[in-house]
């Protein structure tokens, strides 16, 4: 709570937040207008577009009633496929008596009937005189015996025999083994020979069974979802057909107000009724949704981002004070060699420059002041240092080895010389880099000692190139580890064995390998003692080896160290890698 009471107070933070007001006020003002706006304009094209869709659907279908009022006209006329013109004809004499319409039999004219539409799925014609029906079905099924609407149809058409009638949609059950939906166009066949009655000569009545199929390829182009709603309706407000399941000659109720539908209708004359869709508006718009969605979430995210902005630009710009007050704090505890990173030209790079400066000079005052105090206590450690240099023993030594040649114990003689001369090489306080050739010559006092001590068991042998020069510079004591190692670890456990040493020039870098015939080192333990060198962290057995690689790579760089390898039973073979300085 502390640390946000602070930087609330912060003038980045007061920037910060008037940018993002600034910025996403706007933005959302804008954004949910034009979504609006957008939304409104593509309901109201939608609309249209279903209006004039319904308007086009409307026109089709009347089309196909009229033109199958016409075929059904085709008893007067005959004026199909041939048939010859009849209007003189005595229908009622052809249909009583030769059961022929227009000089053709009624079953060949039902059948010219029946296949000149696809959509006709069977004629039916009733004789007046005896009630007698002729039929024809495409797939030539017969009357199933199932009660024919027949009667009802023709009860209907009494009421005006001149009129053609359409009956809403139902089953064409009354065929064998048929669930086919259809309705039925139905008209009178009138005798029109003779003399003109008051009431007309009916001699039988036509009807036509058409498939719904013709209306479905019609609505299929509305692309109708599970929740909209269309009807056709004649002008008593009958249904004649509809996409929902029994609902085919009901009387269609009045429209309720319902904000969920849009209701778009147009008139079918030829019914004097009515084609009318109801559209689900969810179903209709649900794209607009999906996509009103997706602008508001694209809002979302850029108001964000906008926040992220702001709160990465308030940070941009808080970073480097609030690093310059971290570091003056760490110049307040006494810590003056810091300096703060200067990245720009602008007033933050100008005030870290000048903390810098302030810094510089603060240290250079420092130093006036306790340089004197500083190279005093120098100058009292390396006298410490002098008087506790071990003379006395390289003294105690020479005594012991005169005694020794003075008894002819020249063995021992020689062991105590080569003693004394490597405490010398070893306690010697000088440069941590010595020479190749005092390197090797301490090396071959070391291993007499180790040939004595091991009865000549072991051998050393040097091969240095020709074109090495002995001046050249090389870690101190950097060998002699390496060389210990080889005979407690390679040939102790073998009995007796070699030590060999080569020196050769590879470009611009001095390379020393020694080498061994001992019993060499397995795969892991190879891979181990590898990884150990490799990783500074990895803990290892072998302290000598890792001490002596970060020592050369400490002093010369990482291009150079020490390299193993090593077979099992024929002996190890370690390379040092140092920079020649000519």
């Amino acid at each position: 709570m502390l640390i946000w009471g602070r930087r609330s107070k912060s003038i980045f933070v007061k920037f910060s937040a008037s940018f993002l007001l600034v910025g996403l006020i706007p933005l959302l003002a804008l954004s949910f207008f034009s979504v609006k706006t957008f939304s409104g304009y593509v309901e109201r094209y939608t609309t249209s577009n279903l209006q004039q869709m319904v308007l086009y659907m409307s026109y089709n279908l009347n089309t196909a009633f009229n033109q199958y009022n016409e075929t059904s006209k085709l008893m007067y006329t005959g004026r199909y496929e041939g048939f010859i013109e009849s209007y003189t004809q005595n229908q009622a004499t052809n249909v009583n008596e030769r059961e022929q319409i227009n000089t053709i039999p009624i079953d060949s004219f039902l059948k010219t009937l029946l296949f000149s539409d696809p959509y006709i799925t069977g004629v039916q014609f009733v004789r007046q005189s005896d009630g007698k029906i002729y039929s024809q079905e495409k797939e030539n099924r017969s009357l199933s015996g199932e009660p024919v609407p027949i009667p009802a149809w023709l009860a209907k058409m009494e009421e005006n025999p001149s009129k053609v009638e359409i009956f809403p949609t139902h089953t064409d059950n009354y065929f064998f083994q048929s669930q086919r939906q259809v309705f039925t166009i139905g008209r009178s066949l009138i005798d029109t020979s003779g003399r003109v009655t008051k009431e007309p000569k009916v001699v039988g009545t036509l009807f036509l069974d058409i498939d719904t199929a013709l209306f479905q390829q019609f609505f299929r182009e509305l692309n109708l979802g599970e929740k909209d709603e269309l009807y056709l309706l004649d002008g008593e407000g009958r249904i004649y057909f509809s996409n929902q399941k029994e609902t085919s000659g009901i009387i269609a109720q009045p429209d309720k107000q319902n904000n969920e539908m849009i209701i778009l209708s147009e008139d079918i004359p030829f019914l004097q009724g009515k084609l009318i869709a109801k559209i689900h508006r969810g179903s209709l718009f649900e794209q607009l949704l999906s996509a009103r969605t997706t602008v508001y979430i694209a809002i979302l995210i850029c108001a964000f981002v906008m926040i992220i902005m702001g709160v990465w630009f308030s940070r941009r710009l808080a970073a480097p004070i609030r690093e310059l007050i971290k570091q003056m704090t760490v110049v307040e505890s006494g810590k003056l060699d810091i300096q703060v990173s200067v990245n720009t030209n602008d007033e933050m790079g100008r005030l870290a420059h000048g903390f810098n400066r302030m810094v510089e000079r603060l240290q250079v005052y420092i130093d006036e002041a306790y340089v004197a105090q500083i190279k005093q206590k120098q100058t009292e450690l390396n006298a410490l240092k002098s008087q506790i240099r071990p003379h006395y023993l390289y003294n105690t030594l020479e005594v012991i080895r005169m005694n020794a040649v003075d008894k002819e114990a020249g063995e021992v003689a020689d062991m105590i010389l080569a003693l004394s001369n490597q405490l010398k090489y070893v306690i010697d306080y000088g440069e941590d880099r010595v020479s190749l050739g005092s390197e090797l010559e301490h090396l071959q006092n070391y291993f007499y000692i180790i040939s004595v001590r091991f009865e000549n068991r072991y051998e050393l042998h040097l091969d240095i190139a020709a074109d090495i020069q002995m001046d050249w510079p090389i870690l101190k004591l950097s060998l002699q580890p390496i060389v210990e190692n080889a005979v407690q670890h390679g040939l102790r456990l073998k009995g007796k064995g070699t030590v060999g040493i080569t020196v050769e020039r590879r470009e611009n870098v001095l390379a020393v390998t020694v080498y061994d015939d001992g019993i060499g080192m397995n795969r892991e333990e190879l891979a181990r003692i590898t990884q150990s060198l490799n990783d500074a962290e990895a803990p290892s057995k072998n302290v000598g080896l890792k001490n002596v690689h970060e020592r050369i790579r400490s002093s010369f760089g990482e291009a150079y160290g020490l390299s193993v390898s090593s077979r099992e039973h024929i002996g190890t073979s370690i390379t040092l890698l140092f920079p020649i300085s000519e």
